[in-house]
């Protein structure tokens, strides 16, 4: 049973109040609950708690490293994902590990059910099924939350993490009504509530693919894509579940069906002008898909399940908000799907964000203090852009309530610090989605070594419990023991060791080491096993030589990277003070005076990355610090 000395939740008196239940949700309120606050846990159905209202599945390229770290941090949604998955695959696995990516086929209400237990299980929080209308601040800071019922509720620090529910419509074809998702009501009240706190409102748009019966597909028409025979998960906690594993498919569509999208664009609400939401760019509709790359003649369709208890199947890269009817025609051209029967139509959600720039890297407000925000609400698409802001969102907000330092990510640090980075200097017109493209030092920041780089953070948070961090520790002990091993035993050529690299194409002419021989391509640490019985012998675990593998093989790609690092952080100590007047700079642009005006980095490596802003305004900056002669604002 709860139990709580003061009572004070029978007062409606808690620390932190987050907004919402989805992924971002989750994560903010188990981490605020883990870090020892009271949580009101606000949502607009509990039934639908974590829910994977688009695609069942966790992972894929950058997003499997944000999932890896989110768990090395001391975060869930590893956990539930290893814990309900129908299907891991290892992405570009015969690619560098730098782009190779993790991804989880989920049985949707099994994930659901596992994180909600999660939550009730948490004696810290306390979960309500209610809309929040209205938010209560008090000399710009906050103070609480009102909800439809006109009950208020005191906290010292609120986490919005609303999806895509604020003021959300969704549109199948030329009609529309108000809903955050198929079935869900939206969130109203709260975007005017923002607005009066000085917040700035904007639009965007997302969609989701139909629906079908499983039983009215013929699978025989249609390429297997089966799971891995090796396993790998997401969390760096041992004794994961061993899970049957259940197949996807591939089907391509045709000249007919884009025939019928062509036929019919006159009836998307898209092309009509009604939504004016700008869509996800890297996961277009498939009516965008066949308008923009008109001179493809088909596109991969993937048929994914959503789970173990149901006979809906996903059928992924066919979002649409075309008509209902239009849908079956274009579902009925593709092979397997010529009987399909569609359970829930494809439909578009155009809803209110809050563009990042008006947060701080903790996802502060720099309008009103103890307001955070995390997930969709700053302008990404993703469970796992969402998941990862709402950790650092929810461990933040307890730090604000202690007055203890605030948590924020470098670039060169992780994923989650490029991705939040990226939205708090920039403007993101587009839903951001995390890719590797967009890190720098996407070679030093893989999934693989998540841990290693960000489990000493979760640790001193208080996240990452003592036994696991002895684990981890015990690991990187293991880690580098085996790779000074590696660095000082020599080999002797010998008939017996050539005739076992003769079969993978290589030979010994003289003695070397053993690190000396792994960096060759056609080596691996398997092939020193066969060939050392000292290395046999010790038996390493998988996740201790793969680690000895990759440090030894790309030595030289990740020294070249950690030089970049170095010379990037020069430009990180230059720190800017909070009350420059950047109006009254000689010597750079008005529109870069009020990009920096509206961004206010805090280093000159952060006004760096602000669209605009050149190389030669930084300079202009730095000679400024050097001097100490930045006009100052009044405090």
């Amino acid at each position: 049973m709860y139990y709580n000395e003061n009572m004070d939740y029978l007062k409606n008196k808690y620390d932190v109040i987050v907004v919402g239940a989805g992924h971002a949700g989750c994560e903010a309120a188990i981490a605020c609950a883990r870090m020892g606050a009271k949580v009101l846990l606000s949502t607009l159905n509990i039934d639908n708690i974590a829910l994977q209202p688009c695609n069942p599945a966790i992972g894929g390229p950058a997003k499997s490293t944000l999932v890896r770290e989110i768990d090395a941090l001391g975060g869930v949604m590893g956990e539930a994902a290893d814990a309900t998955y129908l299907q891991m695959k290892m992405l570009n696995s015969s690619k560098g590990p730098a782009v190779q990516a993790l991804r989880a086929q989920s049985d949707k209400k099994e994930y659901s059910n596992y994180m909600r237990h999660l939550i009730e299980s948490n004696e810290n929080i306390f979960l309500r099924q209610a809309c929040i209308t209205d938010l209560i601040a008090k000399d710009g800071r906050i103070t609480g939350a009102i909800d439809e019922f006109g009950i208020e509720y005191s906290a010292q620090a609120v986490v919005l993490t609303t999806g895509t529910s604020l003021n959300g419509r969704i549109f199948v074809g030329l009609k529309s009504y108000s809903a955050g998702r198929l079935g869900e009501a939206a969130a109203v009240g709260l975007s005017e509530s923002l607005m009066k706190l000085g917040i700035n409102i904007k639009k965007l748009k997302t969609g989701t693919p139909p629906r079908v019966d499983k039983r009215t597909i013929d699978y025989s028409q249609m390429k297997i894509q089966p799971g891995d025979e090796v396993l790998n998960f997401y969390s760096f906690k041992p004794d994961r579940p061993i899970r049957k594993q259940y197949p996807c498919y591939l089907t391509r569509t045709n000249e007919e069906t884009h025939k019928i999208i062509k036929a019919n664009l006159d009836k998307s609400p898209m092309y009509r002008g009604l939504i004016h939401g700008v869509g996800p760019r890297y996961c277009p509709s498939i009516e965008d898909k066949v308008v923009r790359f008109s001179e493809n003649p088909s596109h991969h369709i993937f048929i994914e399940p959503e789970g173990l208890g149901t006979y809906e199947v996903y059928i992924q890269g066919f979002s649409s908000s075309l008509p209902a009817d239009v849908q079956v025609q274009m579902l009925h051209t593709l092979p397997g799907l010529e009987k399909a029967h569609i359970i829930k139509p494809a439909y578009a959600v155009e809803y209110d964000y809050v563009p990042a720039v008006q947060t701080t890297h903790s996802l502060m407000s720099k309008n009103v203090q103890g307001l955070f925000f995390g997930g969709q609400i700053n302008g990404t698409s993703g469970y796992e852009e969402a998941a990862a802001q709402g950790l650092i969102a929810g461990i933040n907000a307890v730090n604000y309530i202690n007055h203890s330092e605030m948590l924020e990510l470098s670039r060169s640090s992780s994923y989650i610090g490029t991705l939040i980075d990226d939205l708090v200097t920039k403007d993101i017109d587009d839903p951001y989605r995390m890719l590797t493209s967009r890190s720098e030092y996407r070679l030093l920041l893989r999934q693989d070594n998540a841990d290693a780089r960000l489990t000493p953070t979760g640790h001193k948070v208080g996240l990452v419990d003592d036994t696991q961090y002895q684990r981890f520790l015990d690991k990187q002990d293991a880690i580098a023991r085996e790779h000074q091993r590696l660095l000082e035993t020599k080999l002797s050529p010998s008939q017996e060791v050539n005739e076992i690299l003769s079969k993978y194409g290589e030979h010994l002419e003289r003695g070397c080491k053993l690190a000396e021989l792994l960096k060759r391509p056609n080596i691996s640490y398997k092939v020193l096993q066969e060939i050392d019985p000292e290395t046999k012998d010790l038996n390493i675990r998988r996740d201790v030589y793969e680690q000895v593998e990759i440090l030894t093989k790309y030595e030289g790609y990740l020294k070249r990277q950690e030089l970049q690092v170095n010379q990037a952080g020069k430009l990180e100590k230059f720190k800017i003070p909070d009350n420059i007047d950047y109006m009254h700079i000689d010597h750079i642009s008005s529109e870069t005076k009020e990009k920096l005006n509206k961004i206010r980095p805090k280093t000159l490596a952060q006004a760096s990355r602000i669209g605009g802003v050149k190389p030669a305004d930084i300079s202009v900056l730095m000679v400024l610090l050097d001097k100490h002669t930045f006009a100052r604002t009044e405090n």
